[in-house]
């Protein structure tokens, strides 16, 4: 469609143009525009508005869009819904990057014309008046196109419906022919063509930002003996299980040196032996800082070899981004400006009152001399850039909140800038406000609390806050079941059933989720009672583990990352909506699947020790059945088919065989949904 011409009326100098027409509400928006909307590449991104003028005179709209790779604007037509008043289009997102869209909309003065000049025929009335204007706008039209078949046809149109000694008849059939309104739709001059007054950022992630699974592990524990520390080489070996058992992204703690000074012992001492390893999250020594890797580890030829493997097996490597260093760390000597220096002019270490960090001093993004602060931030940007350069697209950013979130939105986008593939996952545990703005700003993914909900009515409360679609447009979840910071009580005392429905859950609440090696030993004993650090915590040791242990948790993991594969509904996080039942001790929630998928009907005994039996509300309206139908679940964790009918149905869920349901259902019909498409147990047994 040529673009219109903007023919605003003319105001007075030194005035704003008026607007003919108000377009408003324009979604997706986030805080009205000042942030990106996020979408994922191949979806269609459904934009909509609010468009109307005084009168009655019918309306055209359009969506405006560029992507990251466009010169010049394309376009895409917006069609009124009369049941919402409301203007809907979509985007068709081809390619990772920042987009750009904006509204237009004008008056149809053609279709305005079209129709009276039909409510007047059908009432019998004389339109000779009406056909000579109707004609000028088809002329108006012609003139628009410069040459060619259009401009031809326009030009008869115009002869045919101005021709006074032409029958009426004839001119008012030629007014009314379908070819001519679909010229007209296409080269007809905007009388009065409006734009929205923003434009509005969108950024287009690739899939695995938006849904893929997580295995966290120490490469240093790879060796499989405890007193040797463990190499690229040995953890190489390790990768063709964790890509068998489904996993997508491989996440490592820090690689880097680990400083001296100051070095945690076992179990956090203070007091180390020679032999003990320390924190990887004291980075830096006198073999490099955050650009380097641990001399024991390997070189970084070997860490690139590394990569390599993971890519060839299907996996990604994600590193740690740590902005904090050991008093060991090149920058403390090179820019001490860079930390802060307290009033007896030592270096201020990292505290948690009671708890002190000794080995570890926070960075000041604030540093002076002027100057400083540009230096600090571009050093910052450099270790993104490093080791992007060396095959790593998926960063794990630790406690992005302690840290200025200017820096964030600044760093983010200059790196985003040149690789747009770059996904990054804050680990911000801190209040709710906090953590959304830290996706604002541009983070892809973000864990949550999800390791501290464990009843039901916690599950429902958190989640139903941070899928609210306004949150939802920007916000994406990462369930990690726990870290190696965190073994929550849940674990420790419901034992193996606890780490298996904990691990349902995380894999079908969430598109992203992930557990930490271990897990799937149900590794639960905490150096003390009511803790949560772990006993012989693997941040201050090696920890070399047999992961063929008998009852380990492997076919439940391979079973349920084969099934995130396959199930459409498990790969969005706009689709949950949680059910009733009448047992607070069962969950049961919907994912629905996008038009041509599959719905999935998930209940989970949240009891790690008993079994547990609930009446389940389906919500059959929305999945198109009738209130006494029976239709066909099919569990996906066992194969059995059940036979339900209606609303409400019956199942039982035990620990020690199946802690839930994950119940495939095909809708008989699936209702309009007004969202935007991107890719939603068994009873009388």
């Amino acid at each position: 469609m040529p673009e219109p011409r903007e023919t605003r009326p003319r105001p007075t100098r030194g005035a704003a143009p008026l607007p003919r027409i108000v377009i408003s509400g324009v979604s997706p928006a986030v805080d009205a525009g000042r942030f990106a909307a996020k979408r994922v590449l191949g979806e269609t991104c459904l934009v909509g508005a609010d468009v109307f003028k005084e009168g009655h005179d019918l309306l055209r709209a359009r969506v405006r869009y560029r992507g990251p790779q466009d010169g010049e604007w394309r376009t895409a037509p917006l069609e009124h819904d009369p049941a919402i008043d409301r203007w809907t289009g979509a985007i068709p997102l081809d390619a990772i990057g920042r987009w750009t869209f904006t509204v237009e909309a004008w008056t149809d003065a053609f279709g305005t014309w079209a129709r009276n000049l039909g409510k007047k025929v059908g009432a019998g009335q004389e339109v000779p008046v009406e056909l000579v204007e109707g004609a000028r706008l088809i002329d108006a039209a012609a003139r628009r196109v410069r040459f060619g078949p259009a401009r031809k046809q326009l030009e008869s149109y115009a002869r045919r419906v101005g021709d006074p000694a032409l029958p009426a008849a004839e001119r008012i059939e030629a007014a009314s022919a379908p070819e001519l309104l679909a010229l007209m739709a296409q080269h007809a001059p905007p009388p009065d063509l409006t734009c929205h007054d923003r434009e509005l950022p969108l950024y287009v992630d690739r899939e695995r930002a938006a849904f893929a699974a997580w295995y966290e592990f120490f490469p240093r524990s790879a060796s499989g003996d405890p007193a040797r520390h463990g190499t690229f080489a040995d953890a190489e070996a390790l990768l063709p299980r964790i890509a068998e058992l489904g996993f997508d992204v491989v996440y490592l703690p820090p690689i880097h040196p680990i400083g001296h000074t100051f070095r945690k012992g076992r179990n956090n001492t203070l007091h180390p032996e020679p032999h003990d390893v320390g924190s990887p999250w004291a980075i830096g020594s006198a073999d490099g800082g955050h650009t380097a890797v641990h001399p024991e580890l390997g070189t970084l030829a070997d860490f690139e070899r590394f990569v390599g493997r993971a890519r060839e097996l299907g996996l990604e490597i994600a590193l740690d981004y740590a902005l904090q260093c050991s008093p060991d760390h090149p920058w403390v000597t090179e820019h001490p400006e860079w930390f802060t220096i307290r009033a007896d002019g030592s270096i201020a270490y990292a505290e948690n009152p009671p708890k002190k960090y000794q080995d570890i001093y926070p960075i000041n993004f604030w540093p002076e001399p002027p100057g400083a602060r540009e230096a600090l931030w571009n050093a910052c940007r450099d270790v993104f850039l490093f080791w992007i350069a060396r095959g790593v697209t998926t960063f794990r950013v630790d406690n992005p909140h302690t840290k200025p979130f200017a820096f964030w939105e600044w760093v983010i986008g200059e790196v985003q800038r040149a690789h747009p593939e770059v996904v990054f996952l804050s680990e911000a545990f801190t209040a709710p406000k906090k953590l959304l703005h830290l996706a604002k700003l541009g983070f892809s993914q973000s864990y949550g609390y999800f390791t501290w909900k464990n009843a039901r009515w916690q599950l429902e409360q958190w989640l139903e806050e941070f899928l609210a679609p306004e949150v939802t447009e920007y916000h994406r979840g990462n369930f990690f079941a726990n870290t190696p910071d965190i073994l929550n009580e849940f674990l420790v005392h419901g034992g193996r059933g606890a780490f298996r429905l904990r691990l349902l859950l995380a894999g079908t609440l969430s598109p992203l989720y992930g557990i930490y090696s271990g897990y799937e030993l149900s590794e639960n004993v905490p150096v003390r009672p009511g803790s949560e650090e772990y006993l012989d915590s693997e941040k201050y040791e090696l920890r070399p583990r047999d992961f063929a242990a008998p009852g380990n948790l492997d076919a439940d993991i391979r079973r349920l990352n084969a099934i995130r594969r396959r199930e459409p509904a498990l790969q969005r996080q706009d689709n949950l909506t949680f059910l009733p039942t009448d047992n607070d001790q069962v969950l049961f929630f919907r994912k629905a699947g996008p038009e041509g998928a599959a719905d999935l009907l998930v209940a989970v005994n949240l009891d790690p020790h008993g079994a547990q039996a609930a009446f389940v509300d389906v919500p059959i309206a929305a999945m198109g059945f009738d209130e006494h139908e029976v239709y066909e679940v099919e569990d996906l964790l066992t194969g059995a088919r059940y036979a339900w009918r209606g609303r409400r149905n019956w199942v039982r869920l035990d620990p020690r065989h199946e802690p839930a349901h994950v119940l495939r259902v095909q809708p008989r019909a699936r209702p309009v949904r007004a969202a935007a498409p991107r890719a939603s147990g068994p009873g009388g047994h």
